[in-house]
């Protein structure tokens, strides 16, 4: 299976000719387009609206999860309805199979890689913070619980380790991804990983047990050379 994926969209009409003319050519290249969170901008159903029409006639199955500015507006539900309505399969601690190939997805959350990462432990206000980390977490452990399939796709807004997040100043490589998220995966295994939100962030890197990772952000996808609005797999 051949899988398209991006990233941080940021959906604005500026970008309307962009989308459009790159989903035009997916359908050649893909047999599946992943989107991995920061669809819109701030969250506006008016802003997925727009970005629908540019996805409605790419006549592939979509499968996407969403991200942190997909929450900004408190419309998230609505979000997932209008996209749920288009046939597009939004995954919130769930798994979607096709043809031999299983999707896990959810958002994730911040909270920091390998010894850095934040712990419950102090004020309240720590515990609740360090507890959406966890929730995220095992949102996906419960999404890679519910396939069958033998190859395996994970999709995830934050990053699950370090080497991704590269390249963005060290001082919030803590609110990029949690390694917690890298724990479960190594734990159930997958093929592919793939997330966004570091835009300057690094595109490769690996799971301690090997598994690959991709950040496809678009603007590290537009930095790759040459540029690309989005990067094909091959599971």
């Amino acid at each position: 299976m051949r899988i398209a994926a991006i990233a941080d969209l940021h959906f604005s009409p500026q970008r309307y000719d962009l989308i459009r003319e790159a989903m035009q050519r997916v359908r050649d290249e893909a047999e599946v387009l992943v989107l991995a969170g920061d669809l819109t901008n701030y969250g506006k159903p008016e802003e997925m609206e727009s970005l629908l029409n540019a996805l409605v006639r790419l006549r592939i199955p979509i499968v996407a999860v969403l991200g942190n500015h997909d929450y900004e507006s408190g419309k998230q539900d609505e979000l997932i309805k209008m996209m749920t309505t288009e046939g597009i399969k939004v995954l919130d601690g769930t798994g979607y199979e096709r043809d031999g190939v299983g999707f896990a997805g959810t958002k994730g959350f911040l909270g920091g890689f390998g010894r850095g990462v934040l712990t419950s432990f102090g004020e309240p206000e720590v515990k609740q913070f360090v507890q959406a980390s966890l929730d995220e977490t095992m949102k996906l452990e419960r999404a890679l619980m519910q396939l069958r399939a033998e190859k395996r796709v994970v999709v995830i807004h934050y990053s699950p380790i370090l080497d991704t997040v590269r390249g963005e100043p060290e001082q919030i490589y803590p609110y990029l991804g949690s390694s917690r998220l890298a724990e479960v995966i190594d734990r159930h295994g997958a093929n592919l990983v793939i997330h966004g939100h570091a835009h300057h962030g690094a595109p490769d890197g690996k799971t301690t047990a090997g598994i690959p990772v991709h950040n496809v952000a678009l603007m590290v996808n537009q930095s790759q050379q040459p540029p690309c609005v989005y990067r094909v797999f091959e599971i």
